[in-house]
């Protein structure tokens, strides 16, 4: 009996702990209860759009190529003996490049000027004939047939003389050929043959000659391209051109077209177009694969945003504003948009947006139309998982 007593205080304790429990439990359940029914706004990064004045421009690939190729190859032909310049440097117009074998030629400039020698003393004859048969002719001990006939034998040997005169000078400009020179300056190639090889005249390729001062930037557009930058182009169109070299630098020199094809190539449906660069520096060489920066005009009301903002869908591209509903709440809605196009790392949206429009760039994936948001500045957001920094502590 005295145990029973006992334990009935005991229990009473533990009943009245166990309702204290419960209650709180139950008074919990209520109050959280109507906020787990309704949906939170999700955080979002918005901008604020303002119109902007934009150049009318777009970038393609291109390749670089020399103004000028020239092969270089021997007018005479004859065994290569010297090569006479550094493969791969810069080479002058008229320096010399090869030397090909001069003795043959030597020897038939030195046969020439024989002849012309022994010409010349021909003509000293006929001329002392006919003078010596003029003084004949005068006494009438000679006929006047004597006499036409050693004028004539005296043209003729003048006339002999100019043809050997000619071939002298053949003979020295074959010679003079035995020094290939370069016809123009640029950076030369590679010695195709070998010293020792044979070459002939007028045929055999011994190197190249590539100009890169000016050089020229040859690229296609297709009609995409074109239409963004107002149909076909012609060099008057082209306001600006720019390089933008492969280590993404912007070549300090603008260019200008030289050359734009009157039609569409319908095999590629591409426009083909040619740019011109001073390259005094030597700092573009042919064979680079290059972007080229065209400019034809410029765009007002034009808004630029992230391209992580533009999403697209099966009606095009669309972007995610965060604007009023209609109780007046903060909600997402989708906006179909026009692009024209990419303007450094941002696109340029020509329609679809109106200035003020406050424009969803992060959260996508989980942003559905209709959803409240809760619209903050980029740089209010902080980064994931990020935590902010302790204070340091007071000494």
């Amino acid at each position: 009996m005295l145990i029973s007593q006992s334990i009935q205080p005991h229990r009473a304790l533990v009943l009245l702990a166990l309702g204290v429990v419960l209650s709180a439990c139950g008074k919990s359940s209520s109050e959280q209860g109507p906020a787990a029914g309704g949906m939170q706004a999700m955080p979002v990064s918005v901008q604020s759009l303002t119109a902007e004045t934009v150049p009318i421009q777009t970038e393609v690939v291109a390749q670089t190529e020399g103004a000028k190729q020239i092969e270089v190859r021997p007018r005479v032909g004859g065994i290569v003996l010297k090569r006479l310049y550094q493969e791969g440097e810069s080479v002058r117009a008229g320096q010399d490049m090869f030397l090909i074998d001069p003795m043959p030629f030597q020897l038939q400039v030195d046969q020439a000027r024989a002849m012309i020698a022994q010409q010349k003393a021909r003509i000293d004859q006929t001329a002392r004939e006919a003078q010596r048969l003029k003084g004949l002719l005068e006494t009438k001990s000679i006929s006047q047939r004597e006499y036409d006939n050693a004028t004539s034998d005296n043209s003729v040997a003048s006339a002999t003389m100019m043809q050997y005169q000619a071939q002298l000078r053949e003979a020295e400009l074959n010679l003079s050929y035995t020094h290939v020179k370069a016809p123009e300056s640029g950076i030369a190639g590679r010695f195709v043959l070998s010293e020792g090889a044979l070459a002939s005249a007028n045929t055999t390729l011994l190197s190249t000659i590539v100009q890169v001062s000016p050089i020229w930037v040859r690229f296609s557009l297709s009609e995409s391209d074109l239409s963004s930058l107002g149909g076909h182009l012609s060099p008057g169109k082209v306001q600006d051109v720019r390089l933008i070299l492969g280590d993404e630098t912007e070549y300090p020199l603008s260019g200008k077209i030289n050359f734009s094809a009157s039609q569409i190539d319908p095999a590629l449906g591409t426009q083909q177009l040619r740019a011109e660069f001073q390259n005094p520096d030597k700092t573009l060489l042919p064979g680079q694969f290059v972007r080229v920066r065209l400019t034809t005009g410029k765009r007002d009301g034009v808004f630029l945003i992230p391209q992580t903002a533009v999403l697209t869908g099966q009606q095009g591209k669309f972007v995610f504003v965060a604007e009023k509903d209609k109780e007046g709440k903060t909600a997402a809605a989708v906006r179909p948009i026009t692009v024209g196009g990419w303007f450094g790392e941002r696109w340029s949206v020509l329609s679809g947006l109106k200035a003020g429009d406050q424009v969803i760039l992060d959260n996508l994936i989980k942003v559905r139309p209709g959803a409240p948001v809760a619209p903050h500045a980029p740089e209010a957001a902080a980064a994931p998982g990020q935590e902010k920094p302790a204070a340091p502590e007071k000494h």
